[in-house]
Order: C-alpha cells, then structure tokens, then sequence
C-alpha cells in the first residue's frame, strides 16, 4: 500500500488519502484506467473507517481523478498535467498572498521572502 497516515498531520485522514492518491496519479504511480482497491480493501488496510475512504474517493470523483463504476470498482482518470499545473500555480498563489500579508504585518520585506525561496530551493 503506497498510502501512510500520520496522526501528527493536521489534516483529516480523508484528506491524507485523497493527497497521497493525488500525488500517486500525478507522478504516474498510478496509471489512467488502474483499478484502486475496494474502499473496504483499503479500509482494512490502513485500519480506517470505510466512511473515510468513501469520503475521499467520493472526493476524489467529485475533482475528477477517479471514475467508480458500479460493480467494477474505481479506476484513474486520465489527467491532464497543464491544468492541474494551473490549478497548483492558482493555489500557491493565494497561498502566497496569505504570507504577503502575513510578513508586512511584521515589516518583513518581499525581498525577504524571496531570500527565504532562493534558501529553499538551495536546500532541496
């Protein structure tokens, strides 16, 4: 099973599922048309409600990753990589907006900010 949940994690264990089969389908561990295990399956698995796998599958429906067919299971969708860039970019930017703000609270200058990536990116 290529899904870990961490208690530590701030988010809700539908939302830890629904990201790691996210990621999985993004960097093709999961290829279109690859049939996920039963929500039951994985329920069992990963020693969680069924109502928490259902959730993020349904999630997961809902955004477009996965198909459910009914008595056949739940399959990957094909994806499109340029839109969820775009989806990711429109993301990060609000994401960005929200430290912006967060900084100049504390006169904590752009140039800042961007010394503080340039680190990162230097560390990755």
């Amino acid at each position: 099973m290529f899904i870990t949940l961490s208690n530590t994690n701030p988010d809700p264990l539908y939302k830890q599922v629904k990201d790691q089969i996210i990621h999985a389908i993004v960097t093709g561990d999961l290829k279109k048309d690859e049939l996920l295990p039963s929500i039951r399956t994985m329920a069992n698995e990963l020693k969680i409600s069924v109502i928490t796998i259902k959730r993020a599958y349904a999630d997961l429906e809902n955004e477009g990753y996965i198909t459910t067919r009914p008595g056949l299971g739940s399959f990957v969708t094909p994806i499109n990589k340029d839109n969820l860039r775009n989806e990711k970019i429109s993301e990060i930017r609000i994401n960005l907006k929200e430290i912006l703000d967060e900084a100049a609270k504390y006169y904590i200058e752009v140039e800042d900010i961007i010394k503080i990536l340039k680190e990162l990116k230097e560390e990755r």
